[in-house]
């Protein structure tokens, strides 16, 4: 197996818990893992939509670890998606302060998954 193929992997196993946290539940996790309560079906319904486009982003990256012709699309996928909450997040930094610690988290494994498939995406491109 590749080590863009265990990549792919490895980003969609660490996206799928929390995908689910954000919408299988999120009357539970949210307040839990994020201190938001869902006090309303308009704030479930965003909360499990982000959820879909999470698993599908999951999919898609299972697609690309498994099949070589959508692999380097995959690696290109992942860059736009974490570098695109990763800007986000630092948006939110700056007007917003600075988010609890788990979010905290997530930017910086945002940051360092959009630098590494970036750089994945690049080599498989010169092979």
């Amino acid at each position: 197996m590749s080590k863009e193929s265990i990549f792919l992997l490895i980003a969609a196993a660490g996206l799928t818990p929390i995908a689910l946290a954000y919408g299988l539940v999120p009357a539970v996790t949210a307040p839990m893992l994020y201190d938001v309560d869902i006090d309303s079906i308009n704030i479930a319904h965003i909360f499990r939509a982000v959820m879909g486009l999470y698993l599908a982003m999951v999919v898609f990256w299972i697609l690309g670890a498994t099949r070589e012709p959508l692999r380097f699309a995959a690696l290109c996928s992942v860059v736009v998606f974490m570098a695109g909450l990763a800007l986000g997040r630092v948006v939110s930094l700056v007007v917003d302060g600075m988010p609890g610690v788990l979010l905290v988290i997530y930017l910086l494994l945002e940051i360092g998954f959009a630098f590494v498939a970036l750089k994945l995406a690049k080599n498989y491109q010169r092979s």
